[in-house]
């Protein structure tokens, strides 16, 4: 029964691996322990039928009839099963008719995050060494269209340059929709369960998500709903404490990320790349005017990413390194640092659907390049 078991955790994995964003295996196999850790072994078989585009609880229990389950307890079963934050699910109303669509959750952005009231140590260590064995850079940045996007701190825009809406934070609140919820970062209070706590800031509610997604989190019991006033107070207290803004990488996101250096996922993981700038969605850079500059090192200890030095009294930003954040600017005292739009902007997928299907257009397109030179 256990190599059984085992071979329906291999097969999930494989399965998870095909969707846009993958679940690749690792030398130590410990994305089988965290599949162990998540699915018994008969939700594992379950969420091998089960796609990333959602299907309706019809279609899936034609796939999955030889199991012997009457249709109710199929329903029953995925509901738990999206409780617990192993997949997904949409409901939607078309008069009195209540139609249930399920599909598969990738492990981030989706399955890690859902586990936020139920979060031990030993999880979060292994997803946090899973992200930094494989993930990062066998998956994440295998594409080179990134989940998260950063836009700069809303005090550092300069509006005598054309700003787009998905670039302006307080534009972005009013277009995102509604319900707005706030939720515990993940990453910090995974940090705190293993006695590393933030060094950054003392915020833990600081991550946001939108229209169906915030209702989902809300339903688990992960978020509560907030207004947009309160939405953009947190935001505030989350720039001043020196924390990156990530969206989603669309121009309507599902949901916005408060990040620090130290705790988060992302940040920690490109940190050790040399010249990271380059897996980050960004249309700016931050600039020091060396006249104005007075040496005093606030930016370089602000600074997530380790993008700026002090020569000879004067800061230096690596290109290579700097994301165009902003957390640098609002606390110059001189105002010798700048956000510079680039020449060239990038221009982010219209939604969240859209930017899963262009990493899937993209993935297909490396591996088709990769296929003709072999």
């Amino acid at each position: 029964m256990e190599q059984e078991n085992i071979d329906y955790y291999r097969e999930l994995q494989k399965h998870l691996d095909k969707m846009p964003v993958g679940y690749p295996t690792t030398e130590s196999g410990l994305e089988i322990k965290i599949l162990k850790h998540l699915f018994t072994p008969e939700q594992a078989q379950i969420a091998l039928k089960l796609n990333f585009i959602a299907d309706p609880l019809k279609k899936i229990y034609r796939r999955l009839k030889k199991s012997g389950f009457s249709s109710e307890e199929l329903e029953k079963k995925l509901d738990e099963m999206y409780f617990k934050g192993l997949i997904n699910r949409g409901v939607v109303k078309e008069g009195e008719t209540e139609t249930k669509y399920y599909g598969s959750a990738p492990f981030v952005i989706g399955m890690f995050e859902y586990q936020l009231n139920q979060l031990t140590p030993e999880f979060f260590k292994d997803a946090h060494q899973y992200t930094r064995e494989t993930f990062f850079n066998e998956e994440y940045n295998s594409s080179g269209v990134p989940q998260l996007r950063v836009i700069p701190l809303e005090q550092t825009v300069n509006y005598e340059q054309s700003i787009a809406n998905y670039d302006d934070l307080i534009q972005l609140i009013e277009i995102v929709g509604e319900p707005i919820a706030v939720m515990e970062c993940i990453c910090r209070k995974g940090n705190d369960l293993i006695g590393e706590p933030c060094t950054k800031t003392k915020l833990r509610e600081s991550c946001f998500s939108f229209r169906a997604g915030a209702k989902s989190f809300i339903e688990k019991g992960l978020a509560r709903e907030i207004s947009k006033e309160e939405a953009l107070e947190i935001l505030k207290k989350a720039e001043e404490d020196g924390l990156v803004l990530q969206p989603g990488n669309s121009q309507r996101p599902m949901n916005i990320c408060t990040c620090c250096g130290c705790c988060c996922g992302v940040l920690t993981s490109q940190k050790q790349l040399p010249e990271l700038s380059h897996f980050f969605a960004t249309n700016f850079y931050a600039e020091v005017d060396p006249d104005l500059c007075i040496g005093c090192g606030i930016c370089e200890d602000r600074c997530n990413l380790d993008a700026i030095t002090i020569e000879d009294d004067i800061a230096q930003v690596d290109k290579g390194r700097c994301i165009g954040c902003g957390v640098c600017v609002p606390t110059c005292t001189s105002e010798a640092m700048k956000l510079i739009k680039k020449e060239e902007e990038t221009l982010p997928p219209k939604n969240t659907y859209s930017t899963y299907v262009k990493i899937m257009d993209k993935k297909a397109e490396l591996a088709r390049a990769e296929k003709t030179q072999t």
